[in-house]
C-alpha cells in the first residue's frame, strides 16, 4: 500500500502541477478527482471496503459536509461522493512544491493553521468565492485528525460558514480510522463507512448548531466503530480498544 500511495501520489501530483500551467481549472480538478478515485482502488486492493451510506438524505446543492476526520483517507472518500468540491484545508500544505498552484485552480479554501480572528477572516473571504460559484463545500470541523474513539472539539468556523451563505450543513460519520487510523502505515481489512446525516438547516445559533453537529457526528460515529468491531470480532481480526473521549464545543 506505501509503495502504491506514493507512486500514485507523485504521478497525480505532477500531473496537476502541470495542469495547473494550463487555462481554466478544468484539468487539475480532473486530476484530482481521478487521484482521489485511484487511491479507493488501492484501499481496495489491500482489503478495505470503502462504502458510502445515506446519499439519500443529501439536501440539492449547493451545501456545506462536515465530516468526522480519523484517517488520512478521509479526503479521498470524500471527494469521489460529489462532482466538484471546494474543500477547506490549512495553509500547511502550501510548504510543498507545486501545491500552491494546484490548490489555487481547485479553488481550495486554504486558511492559517494558527486559527484567531485573521483565520476567520480569510476563511470568509475564501468562502464567498465558493458560494458565489455554489459549490458544494467540505470542511472538517474538527480542524485535526483525531484517533479512532476519540471526538475533538467542534470549531466554529462550519457556523460562520452557514452564516454567510444560508446553506444546509450534512454531518458525516465514518469508520474508516479503523482501518486506517490518522496517518499510520499500518491498515486492517474491513468495511470502511462514511454515513450522510440529516442536514442542519441555516437559524440556529452558534451554540445549538456545534452541539447539533458535534452531538451527530459523536453518536453516529461511535455506532459505525462498534458496527466495524463487532466485524472484526466475527473476523478474528484483534486490535486494541481505546479509551472513548467525550466530544468538547469550540468556546469561542
Amino acid at each position: 500500500f506505501a509503495v502504491g500511495f506514493w507512486w500514485i501520489s507523485n504521478l497525480y501530483v505532477l500531473l496537476a502541477a502541470g495542469l495547473a500551467l494550463t487555462p481554466g481549472h478544468t484539468g487539475v480538478r480532473w486530476a484530482v478527482r481521478r487521484y482521489s478515485k485511484r487511491m479507493v482502488q488501492l484501499m481496495r486492493l489491500c482489503g478495505i471496503k470503502p462504502e458510502a451510506r445515506g446519499r439519500e438524505r443529501l439536501p440539492p446543492p449547493p451545501f456545506i459536509v462536515a465530516p468526522k476526520h480519523s484517517s488520512y483517507g478521509d479526503g479521498f472518500m470524500m471527494y469521489v461522493q460529489f462532482d466538484d468540491v471546494a474543500f477547506v484545508t490549512g495553509d500547511h500544505l502550501e510548504r510543498f512544491p507545486l501545491v500552491p498552484q494546484v490548490l489555487e485552480k481547485l479553488g481550495a479554501i486554504v486558511i492559517d493553521n494558527c486559527g484567531g480572528p485573521e483565520a476567520r477572516r480569510d476563511l470568509a473571504a475564501s468562502f464567498a468565492k465558493a458560494a458565489e460559484d455554489k459549490r458544494i463545500v467540505l470542511i472538517y470541523p474538527e480542524g485535526h485528525l483525531a484517533k479512532v474513539g476519540e471526538h475533538l472539539r467542534i470549531r466554529a468556523g462550519v457556523w460562520h460558514m452557514q452564516q454567510a451563505s444560508g446553506w444546509p450543513v450534512v454531518p458525516v460519520a465514518t469508520s474508516l480510522g479503523l482501518r486506517w487510523q490518522q496517518e499510520d502505515f499500518t491498515k486492517f481489512p474491513g468495511p470502511a463507512v462514511i454515513e450522510f446525516l440529516d442536514p442542519i438547516m441555516p437559524g440556529l445559533g452558534k451554540d445549538e448548531f456545534l452541539n447539533q453537529l458535534g452531538d451527530r457526528i459523536v453518536s453516529n460515529t461511535d455506532r459505525l466503530i462498534e458496527e466495524g468491531r463487532a466485524w472484526d470480532g466475527a473476523n478474528g481480526i484483534e486490535r486494541p480498544t481505546p479509551k472513548p473521549s467525550v466530544a468538547q464545543r469550540d468556546p469561542v
